[in-house]
């Protein structure tokens, strides 16, 4: 599968920082190298843009362009918490003046809020960026976003980056049956926590007739596809090292099928998460980069053949990331 593909396929990337999705893709897909998506970044082909949840997401651009329509109005919602910074302020007028400005020119939100101020002095300046963020589709111009290069993060609307409008939202329904096929069996629940919508469970009901169901541990009703891959629980699953933020990790409201209980919160320290390590398919360290070390901290022992297995893969995402560049894999402590 190619990297645009797979960031299709799961319905974008979480991408707070630049490097996550290289990372995550690096764990997923035979022969990813970072070209595989600074190319099609660069080309316009896939762009970072805020979505689900409020967070920054690397998007196919058909997804920038009717995704972001379908969560429009949890945007709106999140200005709610923003009306005493925006007492007097035409939001309608806001957006306009704010599209001109980035359409203009790509401008950085410290930019844009000094020119939004112009217009709007008593407002709260932070207000005002995250009513321009809200209100707009706003997507990150390269350079920024491209592995290996620099640069601050700038501003444009979609449809100027991509040139062409953006599509009507698309039904929940089609959603559902996309989220599911990256990330099923799964209740509603589950699907709302991911999207940060909700409301989902007469989508679900519609598509009930073409759907299979299950039950977990705890009775959660559970849909999937009827044809979607369900390995025998004997699988084997590889060690891999994913970035902080990963999709796997932020895709379910039930985080057990990852995350053991007892390391419920290990992986994270205030809003700070940490890159993890996933051993049998679920959490068993944290790792991070170091110098000319890769520090893992196991949250148990590794045996001799586990942590042979681990270091083999490190040894594979490191070659596939950072080619030519010689790490010592050691033991440690990654948080503090």
């Amino acid at each position: 599968m190619s990297a645009t593909a797979a960031v299709d396929h799961l319905v974008g990337l979480q991408a707070q920082n630049v490097k996550p999705p290289y990372y995550a893709l690096a764990a997923r897909l035979d022969g990813f190298t970072p070209e595989a998506l600074s190319r099609p970044m660069a080309d316009r082909e896939v762009v970072r843009i805020v979505t689900l949840r409020s967070t920054i997401h690397t998007h196919t651009a058909d997804d920038c362009l009717t995704l972001r329509p379908l969560v429009q109005a949890a945007r709106d919602r999140e200005l709610r918490h923003f009306r005493a910074g925006l007492a007097g302020v035409d939001l309608d007028r806001l957006a306009a003046t704010a599209r001109a400005l980035v359409e203009e020119e790509p401008r950085t939100m410290k930019e844009l809020r000094e020119a939004l101020l112009e217009d709007w002095p008593d407002a709260d300046p932070q207000a005002l960026s995250v009513a321009a963020r809200c209100k707009l589709p706003l997507v990150q111009v390269t350079p920024r976003g491209l592995w290996g290069r620099s640069g601050q993060v700038r501003l444009t609307t979609a449809e100027h980056w991509l040139g062409r409008p953006a599509g009507p939202a698309p039904a929940p329904d089609a959603t559902v049956l996309r989220y599911l096929a990256a990330f099923g069996p799964a209740s509603v629940k589950d699907m709302q926590t991911w999207a940060g919508l909700t409301r989902l469970r007469d989508a679900f009901e519609r598509l009930r007739p073409r759907l299979v169901t299950f039950r977990d541990e705890n009775g959660a009703e559970l849909f999937d596809l009827p044809d979607a891959p369900r390995p025998d629980p004997d699988t084997p699953a590889p060690p891999r090292f994913l970035p902080e933020f990963d999709n796997l990790l932020l895709s379910h409201a039930d985080r057990t099928r990852v995350v053991p209980p007892e390391l419920k919160g290990r992986h994270w320290q205030g809003n700070i998460a940490y890159r993890t390590l996933l051993v049998d398919g679920a959490l068993a360290g944290l790792w991070r980069l170091d110098g000319d070390a890769l520090v893992i901290e196991p949250f148990g022992h590794l045996d001799r053949t586990r942590w042979a297995e681990v270091t083999a893969e490190a040894e594979r995402m490191l070659g596939v990331l950072h080619p030519g560049t010689a790490y010592d894999i050691r033991f440690g402590t990654v948080r503090g």
